[in-house]
């Protein structure tokens, strides 16, 4: 049950509208400001087309295209005039909005990243995605871990960057810090249709949390980007989907964060979120709080590395076109730090 996509929303509902944007072609300044423009017209389309929508959610890429063009004369910046085009069309259609930029970096490549700007035109979530899809994408990894905000209507938000999606641990992440509803984003095509699908509805299902994610839509003339904007409750079950391929539709679903609470609270079997931590709880009091997962406890000692990790073929971006990289994570780049 969506309240039929938010037409009756219930008091302690949000309802969220994920835009199956068409993808650009964006090369320079002049592109950059006409597809501002485009987005700005799309956010007041959504406040048309739902009067009760809380969030109108905008895909990765929404900006830039998939060229992965680093020039940065096309880049953005937090105080730029995206962003403060992006604020202005909040504030002028009184709802929230979910929008992606790729983030100028002096010190290094850019960022992936994203923002949730509220009614009020005030940036509540930004956020640097923390694992680009190489070897395809040349971003900086983030560095800012993964925030949660408060949303609209009591809820809290989380958002993550398209193939953050396929580590599970993302999503744990974003739950145990708060998250009700986890946004995510995305530009991928459709060779990767079929993984999107089960991880946006495992991410909701394991974290006893609402999923709304959405990919650009349609052809640059290169990519075709596949839409697929899909709303997962917090069983696992889709109760909203994108499958028509239809550039520029608004997917909408009202989501009940009031009932994820009471499910959090609530459910005995697989409430898998909390019994991670309390692992038996029935056999030992409280449950085995250990952490028996080799994995983590290397990657938190600075040591992880796979049984296969000297067989591995793709370790950096030449296979695709981009130069290996010199520089470690958290080091600028030469020319900046001189």
């Amino acid at each position: 049950m969506n309240g039929l996509g938010g037409l009756n929303k219930s008091e302690n509902g949000v309802v969220i509208g994920v835009v199956q944007l068409q993808l650009p072609v964006t090369e320079t300044p002049a592109d950059l400001a006409a597809q501002t423009d485009r987005i700005v017209e799309l956010v007041a389309k959504a406040r048309r087309n739902m009067p009760s929508m809380d969030l109108v959610v905008f895909p990765e890429y929404a900006l830039h295209g998939l060229s992965m063009d680093i020039n940065p004369k096309i880049m953005c910046t937090l105080d730029g005039p995206e962003v403060a085009a992006f604020k202005q069309a909040c504030i002028d259609n009184a709802i929230w909005g979910c929008f992606s930029i790729m983030e100028l970096n002096p010190g290094g490549m850019p960022y992936n990243s994203g923002l949730i700007i509220d009614d009020q035109g005030e940036i509540q979530l930004y956020y640097r995605k923390m694992h680009p899809w190489v070897p395809v994408e040349p971003w900086e990894p983030g560095d800012q871990g993964i925030p949660v905000c408060d949303g609209p209507n009591g809820s809290k938000l989380a958002l993550i960057i398209c193939h953050d999606g396929m580590f599970p641990e993302m999503a744990r992440e974003c739950a145990y810090k708060g998250a009700e509803i986890m946004i995510r984003t995305a530009g991928y095509t459709a060779p990767v249709r079929d993984a999107w699908r089960y991880t946006n509805q495992s991410n909701a299902f394991c974290n006893l949390m609402a999923t709304a994610n959405v990919c650009m839509c349609g052809s640059d003339g290169t990519f075709d980007s596949m839409g697929e904007g899909m709303i997962c409750n917090f069983d696992g079950s889709i109760i909203a989907h994108g499958t028509s391929g239809r550039a520029d539709e608004i997917i909408t679903a009202e989501l009940r964060p009031d009932l994820i609470r009471e499910a959090r609270a609530n459910w005995g079997v697989e409430n898998n979120i909390y019994q991670f931590g309390h692992r038996g709880y029935v056999a030992v009091k409280g449950g085995a709080q250990d952490c028996p997962y080799t994995y983590m406890t290397d990657l938190a000692a600075g040591k992880y590395r796979l049984p296969w990790e000297d067989d591995v073929k793709h370790t950096d971006g030449t296979s695709c076109g981009f130069d290996a990289p010199t520089r470690v994570f958290g080091e600028p780049k030469q020319e900046a730090a001189e």
